[in-house]
């Protein structure tokens, strides 16, 4: 029986990812068929540059799937299955401000955690709902499968602002350092692995691995931790994704997990746990935007562009990329009713059962046409749940500053941050974030 073909809808149709994305999605034409693939964008220019090359690889492998790419709203989202959302509003200019803005305060300067990621959070909040009510405006039927950052602050904000909206907030950062277990393991994929997991998005905690027989891999998998963190290898010379702060971020994982080695972390917790430590490696004039502009993004177009002049991708070195993997065994479960198991960031209602049941938290579910069902975790340990308490009440705070347009609100969100070491710190910040983010945030008062 041949299953449905799809419509999908690329929101951030200029983005470094979206070409990775198109690959997968050619790749996995059996499991999740497409009928029609739109990109859309406010950005024409980097669309264009995207879209021309991938125009050249569907022609070449999937010739079958009508493609276009928009910047008009009603014909980007008009008869669609799927929305999947990956959009950076203020681009990498704007993240390199979210990055070296708390730097010159001494403060983690990151595009998720902390003072950035506030910052980056209340850019996305106006955009991502926009794209919601362009979905159930133009294909009410339609799921989106939104992996936009912040993911936890944009969670909790469509939470409170379209509480009844078809949206799914994802991250592949579990994914990601699944493979590297995987990996470390011997295995040949993240998905013969069998977790369960608690916290919120790039902040928390396995609390069991298991194979699909039921063998426990943690005692493994925690001896290579505590000596190497997350990282494969040993040895510096092999850097982890071509980036040495990716490299560094893998092997400070050894660090986070001696914090409480009955659990396996998310990586990301070294923000909340090693500030100081964050703070005292990073480059003030060099951060992860640079990074990314230089290598992936120049990468990307330059590519992009060469496969447009060439007229064909046989001999293309774009590859379909971990997170879009995810993106596509998702919409599969929704559309196919595979009942896949996958962590989702979801409403609480005891998912964790000492955790605020409003809480958008990021536990296993199982994905059918249902929908999705958060697994129970449990009751769980006194210092996650005070870190997590404390993490949810920030972004929390971001969400109503966003909605109330309080300055007071976001300068305690920023207080309340465990990044943050002031109130005073705090507010200096805050000022000059607002100066830069005057042409996307609201006015705050």
């Amino acid at each position: 029986m041949s299953l449905q073909a799809q419509s999908v809808v690329i929101a951030g149709g200029g983005s470094t990812y979206t070409a990775g994305i198109v690959m997968m999605l050619i790749k996995n034409q059996e499991k999740f068929p497409l009928r029609r693939l739109t990109f859309y964008d406010t950005n024409q220019a980097r669309q264009d540059l995207v879209a021309k090359a991938c125009e050249v690889i569907i022609k070449e492998r999937a010739p079958h799937i009508a493609f276009s790419a928009t910047t008009d709203p009603k014909q980007a989202f008009s008869d669609v299955d799927f929305v999947m959302a990956h959009i950076r509003v203020g681009g990498m200019k704007m993240r390199e401000q979210d990055e070296k803005i708390p730097l010159k305060y001494g403060v983690v300067g990151q595009e998720t955690c902390g003072p950035g990621g506030m910052a980056y959070g209340m850019r996305s909040i106006p955009a991502v709902i926009q794209l919601i009510d362009y979905m159930e405006q133009y294909s009410p039927e339609a799921w989106m499968l939104n992996y936009s950052n912040p993911a936890a602050i944009v969670a909790e904000a469509t939470r409170r602002l379209r509480p009844d909206a078809k949206i799914i907030n994802i991250c592949d950062m579990p994914v990601a350092i699944k493979k590297s277990m995987a990996d470390i393991l011997g295995l040949e994929s993240e998905n013969e692995i069998v977790d369960r997991y608690y916290g919120l998005n790039h902040f928390g905690w396995w609390t069991e691995m298991t194979d699909r027989k039921g063998n426990d891999l943690m005692p493994k998998l925690k001896e290579h931790v505590k000596n190497y963190g997350y990282a494969a290898v040993e040895e510096e010379g092999n850097p982890l994704l071509g980036e040495a702060s990716w490299l560094d971020t893998f092997q400070k994982a050894k660090d986070v997990y001696a914090v409480d080695p009955e659990t396996l972390p998310n990586t990301y917790l070294k923000y909340y746990l090693y500030p100081d430590y964050v703070v005292a490696h990073a480059d003030q004039t060099r951060t992860r935007a640079n990074e990314v502009m230089e290598n992936r993004e120049k990468h990307i177009f330059e590519e992009c562009q060469r496969v447009f002049e060439k007229q064909t991708a046989v001999d293309t070195s774009i590859e379909a990329g971990e997170h879009a993997e995810f993106i596509v065994q998702l919409a599969g479960a929704l559309a196919y009713n595979t009942y896949e198991r996958m962590l989702l960031i979801v409403e609480n209602k005891g998912a964790i059962l000492n955790v605020d049941s409003e809480a958008m938290v990021e536990v296993p579910c199982i994905v059918s046409k249902r929908g999705y069902e958060p697994l129970c975790m449990g009751a769980i340990p006194e210092f996650q749940k005070g870190m997590i308490e404390q993490q949810v009440s920030v972004e929390k705070l971001v969400v109503q500053a966003y909605m109330e347009q309080s300055y007071q609100k976001l300068w305690q969100a920023l207080t309340l941050s465990k990044t943050v070491p002031s109130a005073a710190v705090a507010k200096q910040i805050l000022d000059e974030m607002i100066e830069v983010n005057q042409e996307w945030w609201p006015r705050l008062h």
